[in-house]
């Protein structure tokens, strides 16, 4: 509990006071840190002369009739991702003008800094082994949606790069300003708009987190976390300084293309998001939380398959493998026995509930599954699911001198014992301390790869375990082309957190 507990007092750290106006100056060029292999690069001045690369695209495949590649050139400037094991992360800083600096302090006033520790601290990931050459030249900590819409404007104006920031929970770098440019710290919008008990749904400010959410209403309504799914719909600000609004608080609606998915998956590559319509859950009347031990993983994998083929209504089913249980051990001084683990929560009326976990209960013994334990008065359940909560806390702790690279792999259930055994294979025949985690119960599970980033060898090590997991084999090269020409017409300045999400060799 103690490393979850400084891994969320690290998540929201108190910022430092801000510079007053009277001292803004422009700030000097981030250190060339000595790890770096090579100088951070600037652009030359006639770069201000040159048109925007979509535009370029479209002048050229209209003028001759020939097919132009929009492709990122030079160096390979994508920050995180799957397969990326690059400690320094090289980008191109541009001088940001006074002027720009003069109209953002005219409307933010002293919630705007260019002090150098907040701009490394923000510039740093707390959770990733990325860093990168440049930091933010600025970080502002907008109060309104009509204050980010003015920040937006003028980053677009003057193309400013921008780096939306929110709990900095990224894992894969998605934090970094490798380019400089704008943070928007999105912590002082943190209003609950509106609560809709009849709609199930709560109205709030990018700047609340699911924990504040939850503690809020946590007495009769939860929010499990804050994931896709659980997104009815939100408010952004576009590149060019459009708001748009993607739906109604309508759970299901057929009306157009699914935006709210679109904006709030894109990680901030094609808007700021400064509204979100969240879904809320009934507290059951009643939970089991159940574990149960195995020999191998695949048998794990094939209990969690035939508990979902089975029609029992589970509410989660968490796998950990017997490398997860060790690290778990060893951070919190447990003693649990180190075999691949399920748990299990069941909801319901308390008898329906338990009808569920002894049919659970069943169908694991006929899997080889041991030690079958579950239980049903709160302080049990919650120490449970300590366990699973503070897996990666654990997983860092079994190697403090390590980084993770953390993949995410979501497979048809059918597929999952199959795919995780593979994975382990590959895993557990590597020098490298690997572990597993699974959402079971939807065929998705996670790698933990621990390597040491400074160190050549572990870095390929990590590279061709977690090469195979790629985005491309994932979503496919007509994939990733669609998702670069949404982002080429919707941010022709590329100012959106340039350079992620999206690999660099995928051309249009």
């Amino acid at each position: 509990m103690a490393t979850a507990a400084a891994a969320l007092l690290r998540l929201s750290r108190s910022r430092r006071p801000l510079l007053p106006l009277s001292s803004l100056r422009l700030p000097p060029p981030a250190p060339y840190h000595h790890h770096s292999q090579t100088p951070p690069s600037s652009s030359s001045s006639s770069s201000h002369a040159r048109l925007p690369a979509f535009l370029s695209f479209l002048a050229a495949a209209a003028a001759g009739g020939t097919t132009v590649a929009l492709c990122d050139s030079g160096v390979d400037h994508r920050v995180g991702g799957k397969e990326s094991t690059e400690l320094v992360v090289r980008g191109e800083r541009k001088r940001v003008p006074n002027e720009f600096i003069d109209e953002l302090a005219s409307f933010l006033g002293e919630n705007l800094t260019v002090d150098y520790e907040e701009r490394h601290y923000h510039g740093t990931p707390q959770n990733s082994f990325h860093k990168a050459v440049n930091v933010p030249d600025v970080v502002v900590f907008p109060r309104s949606q009509d204050e980010v819409q003015k920040i937006v404007m003028a980053c677009n104006k003057y193309k400013v790069p921008i780096v939306p920031y929110g709990g900095a929970t990224s894992i894969e770098g998605h934090t970094l300003a490798p380019h400089g440019g704008v943070c928007i710290n999105m912590s002082l919008m943190k209003k609950i708009k509106s609560l809709h008990v009849e709609d199930m749904d709560v109205v709030v400010e990018p700047g609340v987190g699911w924990i504040e959410l939850n503690e809020a209403w946590g007495h009769y309504w939860r929010n499990v976390c804050y994931s896709l799914f659980w997104f009815t719909s939100c408010e952004a600000v576009l590149p060019n300084g459009d708001v748009v609004k993607t739906g109604s608080r309508a759970r299901k609606s057929a009306a157009g293309y699914d935006l709210a998915r679109l904006i709030i998956g894109s990680e901030g590559t094609l808007g700021v998001i400064t509204e979100v319509t969240v879904r809320l859950q009934k507290l059951p009347s009643h939970s089991v939380v159940a574990m149960c031990n195995f020999q191998t993983i695949k048998d794990a994998a094939d209990v969690a398959i035939a508990t979902m083929l089975s029609g029992i209504q589970v509410s989660r089913v968490e796998l950990l493998d017997e490398v997860q249980i060790r690290a778990i051990n060893m951070a919190n001084g447990k003693n649990l026995p180190e075999v691949p683990t399920l748990m299990f929560e069941f909801i319901g009326t308390e008898a329906y509930a338990l009808e569920q976990t002894l049919l659970v209960q069943k169908i694991a013994t006929e899997h080889h599954g041991s030690d079958f334990v579950f239980v049903e008065e709160p302080d049990a359940k919650e120490e449970l699911w300590k366990i699973r909560k503070e897996a990666l806390w654990a997983g860092f702790a079994m190697k403090p001198d390590h980084e993770a690279m953390i993949t995410d792999v979501c497979v048809p259930l059918s597929r999952l014992a199959e795919c995780i055994s593979v994975s382990k294979e590959k895993l557990d025949a590597s020098p490298l301390t690997c572990l597993v985690i699974a959402h079971a119960g939807d065929g998705n599970f996670h790698t933990i790869i621990l390597f040491d980033p400074s160190q050549e060898d572990q870095r390929r090590e990590a590279e061709r375990l977690n090469h195979f997991m790629y985005l491309e084999k994932e979503l496919g090269i007509e994939s990733l082309r669609t998702m670069k020409r949404i982002k080429a017409a919707l941010d022709p300045n590329n100012i959106m957190n340039p350079g992620k999400l999206i690999p660099p060799h995928v051309c249009i």
